[in-house]
């Protein structure tokens, strides 16, 4: 395979007229089907949706977690390996003359904005907290919930749940694309990454079902990141005075809120996706990034700083040391109440984790290599991966470290851990600050959770656009971007109303195990082209393509 050049050509029919001009209507009407099934579903028999969801998700959690947590730990490895190895940390993600699109400040404010930021507003407060009460450690015995003693701990499983595993998910979707689309001419669509593998048998069935489990996957992903901050957003509505009727008893948004946060974020997201990356999202994206160092700042400021930068320097130096270790273990029930808590913990947290990243990964990873071409694969591994995973850190430990900070010096009782994890921010802030400056705060955080929602639908929309068009990257096809703005609006909304979080962590778990095996052959497929490609480079054969 070594002695002739790549394939650099993969023909994906798309229609030449009609509505799907210059859409492969084999990916995009299969897709938009499932898609619409699942919304009928949910909305029709919601009884039934929720009875068969939960069913499946202890199920799928419990028989995978093995594969999921290895197939993670291969994701990173590579993505490191590839970076650190002289010869490929510094191949090019395209052609030798090709120069980066956007600036590494815009560049790394659309991929982060992207990538995490919804659910770095909602976690960075209640994901920290909720470790401080209970983790492996405090299971094992090792640590005390709630104690001073575990807050190191408290860090360590946070970092490991949003920092290098999880980008490492992202970067290596987005690296394997940028390679074949940018290397070789191939459509940045995801099948693309599977050439090496399966050739131009990718032109037929076998490439449309890749392309449509991506898609899928995609609209679930994302569907999981929105739902999380739909519940926070109607918070945050409800903290600066759009009144009770959008919030329940419980304190979980109502029918009505939900219905209002959707059609605000959706409606803007939608309008973004029609002006392209280069437009609104590139706008959108910076904006994300000013508010966010604004809110940080803040808490630099008025927060418990030292106690935060303490955690962050014992936390991070404890979670490399650990991260070799927790990358490969998998805790089985075995019927002991030790064995069978840590089996829990794990499938209701890191393997969940796990399955949202990955089906996160079709959505971030097109977007990066949309962003990233003419980067070295160096470069892109450091600010896809290392650079995002230290900016969550500083998040967790300064935000976060603050809601522990109170808690444990008695200055906030249980206040912040007794609320919901949609409510915690602003219950902090509420505790930081007199009124008046407590609801300007929250302001700032509603008017940033709306610009994180809108960058990350919108983005997704365009994404899944792009996959349709067979790796059309220019916006095209206005009433299918209006389509999947709909759909990402009544796939959220029909799930939340259904059976809350639950019922969209279900429905992600599911549509993230077919495209973790998709990642997988991925690995084997980048591993395959980069050792031919420098055999061909050694033998004076061609592996780039060559604009005419």
């Amino acid at each position: 395979m070594a002695n002739k050049p790549p394939l650099m050509e993969l023909d994906i029919e798309t229609a030449d007229r009609g509505f799907y001009s210059g859409f492969a209507k084999s990916v995009a009407i299969p897709s938009k089907i499932l898609v619409s099934a699942l919304i009928v579903w949910a909305i029709t028999v919601p009884d039934n949706a929720a009875a068969v969801l939960n069913a499946l998700n202890g199920a799928l959690l419990s028989s995978f977690a093995s594969w999921y947590v290895w197939v993670v730990a291969l994701f990173l490895i590579l993505c490191i390996t590839l970076a650190l190895v002289p010869a490929t940390g510094r191949m090019k993600l395209g052609l030798p003359d090709d120069r980066p699109e956007f600036t590494r400040f815009s560049w790394f404010s659309m991929m982060f904005g992207a990538g995490i930021g919804i659910g770095m507003l909602t976690f960075a407060t209640a994901e920290p907290m909720y470790h401080f009460a209970t983790n492996p450690d405090v299971i094992r015995g090792e640590t005390t919930g709630s104690g001073a003693d575990n807050v190191t701990s408290a860090y360590v499983w946070s970092f490991l749940h949003w920092g290098f595993s999880a980008w490492a998910c992202y970067a290596l979707v987005g690296l394997s694309l940028a390679y074949f689309s940018y290397r070789r001419n191939l459509p940045l669509t995801v099948r693309s990454a599977l050439t090496p593998l399966f050739g131009a048998r990718l032109s037929g069935p076998v490439g449309h079902v890749v392309d449509v489990v991506a898609v899928v996957a995609t609209i679930l992903g994302v569907a999981q990141t929105l739902g999380f901050g739909v519940e926070q957003f109607v918070a945050g509505l409800n903290r600066v005075g759009f009144g009770d009727w959008i919030i329940l008893d419980n304190g979980k948004p109502s029918s009505a809120g939900i219905v209002l946060a959707l059609v605000v974020i959706l409606g803007a997201s939608t309008l973004s996706a029609l002006s392209g990356v280069g437009r609104g999202i590139k706008w959108l994206s910076n904006l994300n990034m000013v508010l966010s160092f604004f809110l940080l700042a803040f808490f630099v400021i008025f927060g418990s700083t030292f106690f935060g930068l303490n955690a962050l320097g014992t936390g991070l130096v404890a979670y490399v040391l650990d991260l070799p270790a927790m990358l490969f273990t998998v805790w089985q029930a075995d019927g002991t109440e030790t064995g069978d808590a840590l089996a829990g913990w794990q499938g209701g947290w890191s393997v969940f984790y796990w399955a949202w990243w990955i089906a996160f990964a079709p959505f971030v990873g097109v977007f990066l290599a949309r962003i990233s071409r003419g980067r070295s694969i160096r470069e892109y591994v450091l600010g896809a991966i290392i650079v995002p995973s230290l900016m969550c850190f500083v998040w967790f430990t300064l935000v976060g470290g603050t809601a522990i900070d109170m808690t444990l010096n008695g200055e906030a009782g249980d206040a912040i851990s007794g609320a919901g994890q949609e409510s915690q921010l602003f219950v902090m802030l509420d505790l930081m600050l007199s009124s008046g400056l407590a609801w300007v705060m929250a302001a700032i955080v509603v008017v940033l959770l709306l610009t994180y929602l809108v960058t990350t639908a919108d983005s997704a929309i365009l994404i899944v656009n792009t996959i349709n068009a067979a790796g059309e990257e220019s916006p095209k096809g206005r009433a299918h971007i209006v389509f999947w703005g709909v759909a990402l609006s009544l796939v959220v909304g029909g799930l939340l109303l259904v059976g809350g979080l639950g019922a969209i962590k279900t429905a992600m778990v599911i549509g993230a195990l077919p495209f973790s095996l998709v990642m997988f052959l991925m690995c084997v497929a980048l591993v395959k082209a980069i050792i031919n490609d420098a055999i061909r480079e050694r033998r004076g054969v061609q592996s780039l393509h060559v604009e005419s």
